[in-house]
């Protein structure tokens, strides 16, 4: 989809929006309400951006016939307006294109965002727990809400997974490129003999739909409740307050056992589901868009290494743009803006060549 059909698909959306705000079946449904609105205070930044853009484009070709008037003031006041218009146009058109980054969902607040350790035993469970620490003070300085949806430690107090939810203004634009395999190069905690290790991590990034967006019944899912168990298997509760659902047609299992209360974990699980179920739907699409132009940092699939952690040189590299950052100890304490301004940057650079096409 080129960024000017994205661009008139939100605009639409958002003007649908608008009229639903005022439907009476709408005002009456709280919770549907709710989720409008949401969506439209989501839409409204780039909605009406876009929708003053075109407003100028009428603009423009409203003054093509005093251009070429025979009256000299009447053709250079015409020629002074246009050059105004033409700047404001430019200077829309490129934030435009910072809010297009990241697609139909460029403009979601909330994400969730998944951890899991991969090859390298505890010591890859210690540095899920570091890239866990590294995006919660990232999330702190964006101020961000950051909230633990579920999480499975190891032994030592790392993480074997952990599922964030995390809304905030600029969330799912900012992080869509931590999707993919991180590996860290280390002497370990667990080493006694300071050899240098390595190991993996795999992150995915899933823009998380509206409550209205997937219809999701309790006959779609089996829903079996468990006790919820702390580090090395140790019980937490004796109640059966963790939750684990698998959809029926796709297979997908989540599971929540973070909090005390069953309510409270069956609430976050269906909000996962929901979100991998938006995703694996995303991803349908995009398979069926034979026009789809795919960014060019990569797909988010967790099996592609896409960045290095080399902690002996305090060296970051990001293998999809060629990035390499002498400041790690900076950056896993929290500072991800650099990494994130790059990313950013590459794919704008590849939005505005192809809006050019």
């Amino acid at each position: 989809m080129k960024i000017r059909d994205q661009l008139e698909q939100s605009l639409g959306r958002f003007v649908e929006l608008e009229t639903m705000m005022a439907d009476p079946g709408v005002l009456a449904d709280s919770a549907k309400m709710a989720s409008v609105l949401r969506e439209h205070g989501g839409l409204h930044k780039v909605g009406t951006k876009y929708g003053r853009y075109k407003k100028l484009g009428e603009e423009l070709r409203e003054l093509e016939p005093m251009l070429s008037s025979s009256e000299h003031e009447e053709r250079v006041m015409a020629e002074e307006e246009v050059t105004r218009i033409k700047a404001e146009r430019e200077a829309i058109w490129n934030e435009l294109l910072d809010m297009s980054i990241g697609g139909d969902d460029a403009n979601r607040t909330r994400c969730v965002l998944e951890i899991r350790a991969g090859t390298g035993g505890e010591e890859a469970a210690l540095f899920a727990r570091d890239l866990y620490d590294m995006y919660k003070r990232y999330a702190d300085l964006r101020g961000w809400k950051v909230e633990v949806m579920d999480s499975s430690f190891s032994d030592r107090g790392g993480f074997k997974e952990i599922i964030l939810g995390i809304e905030g203004e600029g969330a799912y634009r900012e992080l869509q490129f931590e999707s993919g395999g991180h590996r860290v190069q280390r002497v370990p905690e667990t080493e006694s003999q300071g050899r240098v290790h390595t190991s993996a991590a795999t992150v995915a990034v899933m823009a998380e739909p509206e409550d209205i967006e997937i219809d999701l019944k309790p006959e779609d899912y089996r829903l079996d409740k468990f006790c919820a168990s702390g580090p090395g298997g140790q019980h937490v509760n004796k109640t059966e307050s963790a939750i684990r659902l698998t959809h029926l047609e796709t297979g997908i299992v989540v599971q929540c056992q973070d909090e005390k209360s069953q309510h409270k974990n069956l609430a976050r699980a269906i909000r996962v589901l929901k979100t991998r179920l938006y995703e694996a739907k995303r991803e349908q699409e995009l398979k069926e868009r034979s026009d789809q132009r795919m960014s060019l940092i990569g797909s988010g699939d967790r099996s592609e290494r896409i960045r290095t952690y080399n902690f002996p040189q305090n060296r970051l590299t990001d293998h999809r743009i060629n990035l390499t950052l002498y400041k790690l100890d900076q950056i896993i304490g929290g500072n991800l803006q650099p990494v994130s301004e790059a990313l950013l940057e590459y794919e704008r650079s590849t939005l505005r060549d192809d809006s050019e096409d």
